[in-house]
């Protein structure tokens, strides 16, 4: 016996011997319910009892949605969300009142082009759709309201989908005697100061200008509304839905107080503006003795605050570190001979910059020179954890430093093979941070001690680190001085005040450039930067911390 056809839902046309336009009567329908129902158990016994996994009419759970409803759901919210209002309104049971209603909405809320996404739809018992939606709508100057709402859709005769319309789906709180209504508060500007109380703006430092709206917004300045409901007739707040802002801006607390120096600062903005060469760059100067942030500096000055946020791979620098290991353990001294061939393969091939070697070269001559062959010929004389586990328990790197503003505190994870490692040990691979958390790994090295860097006074970390060794300490110190005096950082011989240094060229990709590094050291403030496709730290971020040292007395350090 042939099986019959299955079962179609309501609305659904069949095939007929009746054209396609022609009426069907009560009766027809009928007789068409009872061959369709006829049909069905058939279906049914031929299938095996295929109802009682859930098919049919006597399903237990809710019938599956037409894709055809969600089709017409997410074109709905597409025509609404572009200004397409006749052609929104036309998707709906009511077009006219439709399309006025969704022109009307955003009257006087002064809205910019919302995104409106459509989620799972739902199938009820009587057959309609219905698909939540989250409306999120861009207030000027305020922020983005934001809201869930749902949008029913029913079967048409002709068998397509359309919106049910009512004013709800809009906004579940909109109706025929509320409308919404945008209020705006006065706009309370927070003064920002520095050391000594100097005030700061970002019209004369304009690299703190993102980091000035940051912290007097955190202090409760800067524009603030709501969008309410409110009767249409009267003007009655009935209610509000969505906030912007925060509370009224302190007034008897005065101005938030930052660690910036202006004196740094403005060095460190002249410096960026003189000698970044139109590159991405940035730069920080810290207080060795306290972690206090003194300067705070990017090119370009507005946008991405790179000095305290960006990744990189900090290249030479971070042999600072790693000399910080190998001496811990005794594994060498400063005299300690370690060949710098030009080439060292630990599954891929090491190189120093420009192919240089130094034949029978001493570890301290390795690292004035910024030997990495000699550096990776040390890597078995370190365990797989022991690079991260110094970088963390002396340095801070890989803790969580709380300066004040979002910022990234370094990373250096164990190694999990041969050529990682090798990487790591000349701040490749695995490794990152920026000129925050070198200036900080300079600071430790000089003073022997990690101290949370921050931004604003008082507020503290919760890092745990250990003081480094003296006559570790003194050895850093050693070497970071020769490497001003004679080795890659000689650009900064001339300046006074006994100054110590570290180089770092780091590689970014094949096909890109390196960026170019230095951190240095003079009396207790240790200054970072690095310069994007600067090619080396030597002729790129040298020239830089330079400008800034030069500019300020040597006594302020």
């Amino acid at each position: 016996m042939p099986l019959p056809q299955p079962h179609r839902r309501p609305g659904r046309r069949t095939p007929s011997s009746a054209p396609a336009d022609a009426p069907v009567t009560r009766a027809g329908r009928r007789r068409r319910t009872a061959l369709l129902t006829s049909a069905a158990v058939a279906l049914a016994a031929a299938t095996g009892g295929a109802y009682a996994a859930g098919w049919g009419p006597f399903a237990t759970g809710a019938p599956s949605s037409d894709p055809a409803a969600l089709t017409q759901a997410r074109a709905f919210l597409a025509d609404w969300a572009a200004g397409r209002l006749t052609e929104a309104g036309g998707r709906t049971t009511s077009p006219a009142p439709a399309e006025s209603t969704l022109r009307n909405f955003t009257a006087g809320l002064e809205i910019g082009k919302p995104v409106l996404t459509a989620s799972t739809a739902t199938t009820g018992r009587d057959g309609t759709v219905t698909v939540p939606f989250t409306a999120k709508m861009p207030v000027t100057g305020l922020g983005t309201w934001t809201y869930a709402s749902k949008l029913p859709l029913r079967e048409q005769p002709d068998g397509t989908w359309k919106v049910d319309w009512s004013l709800s789906l809009v906004h579940p709180k909109l109706n025929g005697t509320d409308k919404f209504r945008l209020e705006r508060g006065t706009t309370e500007a927070v003064d920002v100061s520095g050391r000594g109380g100097a005030p700061l703006s970002g019209r004369t430092y304009p690299s703190l200008a993102p980091v000035i709206a940051r912290l007097g917004k955190a202090a409760g300045g800067g524009p603030r509304g709501s969008v309410q409901v409110v009767d249409r007739v009267t003007g009655e707040t009935k209610g509000t839905v969505a906030t912007f802002g925060g509370a009224p801006a302190r007034t008897a607390g005065g101005p938030v107080r930052t660690t910036i120096d202006p004196v740094w600062q403005a060095a460190a903005e002249k410096a960026l503006a003189a000698k970044s060469q139109g590159k991405n760059a940035a730069l920080v100067a810290l207080d060795a003795d306290t972690g206090e942030i003194l300067a705070m500096a990017n090119s370009p000055s507005s946008g991405f605050n790179r000095a305290v946020s960006g990744t990189y791979a900090p290249g030479s620098t971070w042999k600072i570190v790693t000399s910080t290991a190998l001496l811990l353990k005794g594994a060498v001294e400063p005299g300690t001979v370690v060949d710098c061939p030009k080439y060292l393969t630990v599954g891929k091939q090491f190189h120093n910059v420009e192919l240089g070697e130094h034949r029978g070269a001493t570890f301290a001559q390795d690292f004035t020179e910024s030997c990495n062959t000699a550096f990776i010929s040390l890597r078995d004389k370190l365990g797989d954890r022991e690079p991260a586990d110094v970088a963390r328990k002396y340095f801070g790197i890989g803790q969580k430093w709380n300066i004040g503003i979002p910022s990234f505190d370094g990373a250096a994870p164990a190694t999990g093979d041969a050529t990682d490692k090798a990487a790591a040990m000349i701040g490749q691979g695995k490794v990152l941070g920026n000129p925050l958390t070198m200036a900080s790994v300079t600071a430790t090295a000089a003073s022997g001690t990690f101290r949370q860097p921050t931004l604003l006074p008082g507020t503290h970390g919760t890092t745990t680190t250990t003081p480094l060794p003296k006559d570790v300490t003194d050895r850093l110190r050693a070497m970071m001085r020769a490497t001003v005096t004679e080795g890659t950082a000689k650009g900064l011989a001339d300046l006074p005040g006994g100054v110590g240094a570290k180089t770092g060229t780091a590689e970014v990709s094949e096909q890109a450039p390196n960026n170019g590094w230095v951190a240095a050291h003079r009396g207790g403030i240790a200054v970072a930067a690095v310069v994007e496709g600067g090619l080396s730290g030597s002729a790129s971020a040298v020239p830089l911390v330079h400008d800034v040292l030069a500019a300020v007395p040597a006594d302020r350090s």
